[in-house]
């Protein structure tokens, strides 16, 4: 994996960013790149102990954390007030929450898929309908973390698959309602990442061997590299990029399923 040094870029300096998901991988990855780059970040997760670890470890004076369960509308609404409280602004919302279940519709139960649909379709919409407004404000955005999964199917995983295509759609559909808003709205569609959430992954070397062949870069991603893009999407850099769901996904998505020759 190449070096990713953000050290010289400074883009978000005097921004406000709320990152969900931040306590591990890709949202862990994430509130460092905005923080080292200047931002002032509200961390959030439902796991307090590991996001306390993550906010001791960053500079006081422009990070804050809030322990956030995003599939509870009263708690984004607070998590958003907690921002405007302790910031007086908001320039960035990224939705990196997420959670999955595997099984076809006749193996996920129903309690599963609820739980699946709860924090990854309606996390995203609350953090959007109670962001929005401050980002009006300030001509912001959002970055929503989907996956190659809701661009295209898995094998036995029905409720995660439903989930993500229903983000992606989403983040087209408020790209369109608030871009004459100054809102600008994208996600990330990234394909295997090494997180806590793919860690048994690391111990099926047979596994990670079939993505390696399917992914043209022969390998999984570094959070850190997810986190690249977002913070792009974020940044003036793409000041007129707007409803894209990106895949991040190392070339995985430009083949057309045939093997390897």
């Amino acid at each position: 994996m190449p070096a990713l040094n953000p050290s010289r870029l400074q883009r978000f300096e005097g921004k406000v960013v709320i990152v969900t998901g931040a306590a591990s991988g890709i949202g862990e990855a994430t509130a460092r790149r905005f923080s080292d780059e200047g931002a002032r970040v509200l961390l959030a997760d439902r796991d307090a102990a590991v996001l306390g670890k993550v906010f001791d470890s960053l500079p006081p004076e422009r990070t804050a954390a809030r322990e956030t369960d995003v599939s509870h509308h009263e708690q984004v609404r607070q998590l958003v007030d907690f921002a405007i409280e302790r910031f007086g602004q908001l320039d960035v919302l990224v939705s990196d929450a997420g959670v999955f279940a595997e099984g076809n519709v006749t193996e996920v139960s129903p309690e599963d898929w609820h739980r699946v649909q709860a924090t990854n379709v309606n996390g995203v919409f609350y953090g959007a309908r109670e962001a929005l407004p401050h980002l009006e404000k300030t001509r912001g955005c959002i970055v929503n973390v989907a996956s190659v999964s809701g661009l295209a199917a898995d094998w036995n995983l029905s409720a995660y698959n439903a989930s993500k295509g229903a983000v992606c759609n989403l983040t087209r559909a408020m790209a369109l309602d608030f871009g004459r808003k100054g809102v600008r709205i994208n996600a990330v569609c990234p394909s295997l990442t090494h997180t806590a959430m793919t860690a048994d992954m690391a111990d099926d070397p047979a596994l990670l061997d079939k993505f390696a062949e399917r992914i043209a870069l022969g390998r999984g991603a570094d959070p850190l590299e997810i986190a690249a893009v977002i913070t792009f999407l974020a940044s003036p850099d793409a000041s007129f990029v707007n409803g894209v769901n990106l895949p991040v996904d190392g070339g995985l998505m430009a083949s057309n399923g045939q093997p390897p020759q």
